[in-house]
């Protein structure tokens, strides 16, 4: 008979049930991507078959990683979410095809087809016509921005597709969804996830945000490579209060065993005192939130030949699960990233198998290498050296990355000048969806402050003619970004865009989406 999440806490013994080489292939893999700390768990037919942790949760102290080591788990937590509005949909307070205004009045998208038309399962599934990260710098980094703040802002931010036209992953429509969970609950998303979802299912360490951590936690730091490269530092603790519902969660690989083994089970808790299920959410609800709602085009060709064999037949996206095809098997998994920390979470459903894998280091190649040689093993596939695999993408990646910044270099004439004296750049300018950006002389340098967002500041150096490159002050943003001054016919500055030097730079810093107009003074 299977155990219920509830009887997790007596974990088998990881000697007999490991993958054979697994020890192995983790090491190298902190080894080949300079990963301090990685943690995994594995649920096989009921059972935990392994929990434990590698290296160090910060680097500068040496803490071992544990099984009980609660790392940033970002994007995992939209499953979460998913099921937090399908227990609310189990309890009658709401359906995930009700449109969000009859639940927020005040909901706007920038088309008021779309916003008249948006449902609840759209918040979900990444087809609502926003580009890739469109109104992430609204809470990305920490911002000063509430929920509400944002979810009001976002009726400017425009729209770069047709409704529910293609797939373009969004995490501020979460934050529309945790306004959604907690107007109709009359909690906060905290406090709901926490007594519907952790309690139940026994995740004892699990908590949302890095503020809930008790002083002195088990808990890893993330790290980072300034500039993609050279030594790694440790990043500092990022909070999602305004956006929890789209990746604020710390747990781990203890907690999130016991949620596979819960998703596994289609949402079955245990037996009640009559014998019938105890349940998270019901069957319905779940085979809901693992159906494929919005396709995913698959690339022609793997980004590099090693990893043909990881190119999926099928793959498309959920209500916060990502649907693809894996060696046959279908999977359900999600990744998550944030600053420092990067990590997965699969489900082989046919198999009755579950693996996560969390990491402390910002190098996804370290989840996936990991994640497919434990697959491998259970799958019965052949050999696959997934460790170099990943490595042979992640060169390829940065040689692509050098490759354009060269022909930025190329393209720059370092002999020109700006049009204006320095002074005649500062200004405040205004985005009609985030906000204002300061740009003020100081000494002899120019510096770019977001005003809602305290770790956007930065130096701006001339690049060439009226475009600047602004180097943040806080270097393991990874996020250096061009901004170039549109003149009108009399010289001044009539508008400023920018755009993130690096392809290597996260989605989420979307200065692209931003269109900075000069204010007056007396604005």
């Amino acid at each position: 008979m299977r155990k219920t999440a509830l009887a997790l806490c007596l974990f088998a013994p990881a000697a007999l049930a490991t993958p054979p080489g697994l020890d192995e292939v983790v090491q190298r893999t902190r080894d080949t991507f300079d990963v301090p700390g990685i943690a995994i768990a594995i649920v096989k037919d009921g059972e935990v078959v392994m929990a434990r942790g590698f290296g160090q949760r910060d680097q500068r102290t040496g803490e071992p990683v544990d099984a009980q080591t609660r790392f940033a788990i970002a994007s995992q937590t939209k499953a979460f979410t998913s099921a937090a509005l399908s227990i609310l949909a189990d309890d009658g307070k709401l359906r995930l095809d009700d449109r969000v205004i009859d639940h927020l009045p005040g909901f706007r998208m920038s088309d008021p087809y779309v916003t008249r038309e948006m449902r609840v399962r759209d918040l979900l599934t990444h087809r609502s016509g926003l580009a890739l990260g469109a109104g992430d710098l609204l809470f990305w980094p920490a911002s000063e921005h509430s929920t509400e703040e944002i979810v009001r802002r976002l009726a400017h931010v425009p729209l770069a597709t047709s409704f529910r036209a293609d797939y373009a992953y969004d995490n501020v429509l979460y934050a529309v969804a945790q306004r959604l969970i907690e107007t109709v609950s009359g909690q906060s998303y905290g406090d709901f996830v926490r007594e519907r979802i952790f309690v139940p299912v026994g995740m004892q360490g699990a908590v949302i945000n890095s503020d809930r951590l008790p002083d002195g936690a088990n808990a890893a730091t993330g790290h980072a490579k300034p500039g993609f490269a050279g030594e790694l530092v440790t990043v500092a603790p990022m909070t999602w209060s305004n956006n929890q519902a789209a990746g604020g969660i710390y747990a781990s690989v203890d907690d999130l065993a016991r949620w596979m083994q819960v998703q596994l089970d289609g949402g079955v808790l245990g037996k009640n005192d009559d014998g019938s299920e105890r349940r998270l959410f019901s069957a319905e609800r779940h085979r809901a939130m693992w159906e494929l709602v919005t396709p995913i085009r698959i690339p022609a060709e793997p980004a590099v030949p090693e990893l043909a064999p990881a190119l999926p037949q099928f793959a498309g996206y959920g209500e916060g699960w990502s649907v693809s095809e894996y060696r046959g098997h279908r999977l359900v998994w999600h990744t998550g990233g944030w600053p420092g920390m990067v990590s997965r979470v699969t489900l082989v459903p046919q198999l009755d198998l579950g693996i996560v894998v969390l990491t402390n280091q910002e190098v996804g190649a370290a989840f996936q290498a990991v994640t497919l040689e434990a697959l491998d093993h259970y799958l019965q596939a052949p050999d696959t050296d997934w460790v170099a695999a990943y490595a042979a993408a992640v060169a390829k990646s940065r040689e692509k990355a050098d490759e354009a910044w060269e022909k930025h270099q190329a393209a720059r004439d370092r002999r020109s000048q700006p049009s204006l004296p320095l002074d005649g750049y500062a200004a405040t300018y205004r985005d009609a969806w985030y906000g204002d950006v300061a740009i003020a002389k100081e000494g002899q340098k120019l510096v770019m402050r977001f005003a809602h967002t305290p770790a956007l500041v930065g130096t701006l150096e001339h690049w060439q003619h009226d475009t600047f490159l602004v180097r943040w002050h806080d270097r393991a943003l990874n996020a250096d970004a061009f901004a170039s001054f549109a003149l009108d016919p009399d010289g001044k500055v009539r508008e400023l865009r920018m755009q993130a030097a690096s392809s290597l730079t996260d989605f989420s810093f979307d200065f692209h989406h931003l269109r900075l107009l000069p204010q007056a003074a007396s604005d």
